[in-house]
């Protein structure tokens, strides 16, 4: 199939102005671009404010949208930047390699299982615990799969920062997730 041109028909139509394609494009993208705004912003409110932002930029936007990838990629690059800058804003704590060494084995992928038997929600719940910098490090680079090349670029910090901050996160998610289940 040819993800790039998914939808062409109904984002024509919203680059024309109509009003139902619009809604029919918010309404195919909207359920996933908020998992990722919650996942985020880490509350409710402040993700269907993200939400409803991004999807106003991304109709503001429209006439650059070239089809050079799949439109649900692009939307979500929009509501993963909105995320990002508005975190920003909130001085995202984002602590840098130089501020707390961490031996060279901490980067090392260690194989150990979270216990079965969890619930997404209490998953969720453990992530939304997670010190904001940890958060976002750890939703863009397991579940929303950017490399940490990628996340360096978009935080504006090192590669090795990105790397940090996702390992400490595996940690402390690893230390609320047995806790859970204690």
């Amino acid at each position: 199939m040819d993800y790039k041109n998914t939808h062409r028909d109904i984002i024509d139509a919203c680059k024309r102005g109509n009003q139902q394609a619009q809604f029919n494009l918010y309404r195919l993208y909207s359920k996933a671009m908020y998992n990722i705004c919650l996942r985020m912003m880490k509350n409710e409110l402040d993700a269907e404010d993200m939400l409803q932002n991004s999807f106003i930029d991304v109709f503001r936007k429209l006439d650059t949208f070239k089809f050079e990838s799949s439109i649900g990629a692009w939307i979500k690059r929009i509501v993963i930047n909105n995320c990002i800058n508005s975190l920003k804003k909130r001085q995202l704590d984002v602590q840098s390699l130089e501020d707390h060494p961490v031996e060279r084995n901490n980067f090392v992928s260690e194989v150990e299982e979270i216990p079965v038997g969890l619930s997404v929600e209490v998953v969720n719940q453990a992530l939304y615990l997670l010190p904001d910098g940890y958060r976002v490090v750890f939703s863009l680079y397991m579940l929303e799969g950017y490399d940490h090349q990628e996340i360096a670029e978009i935080l504006g910090v090192s590669v090795a920062t990105s790397k940090s901050q996702y390992s400490r996160a595996k940690k402390k998610l690893r230390e609320l997730l047995i806790k859970e289940i204690i």
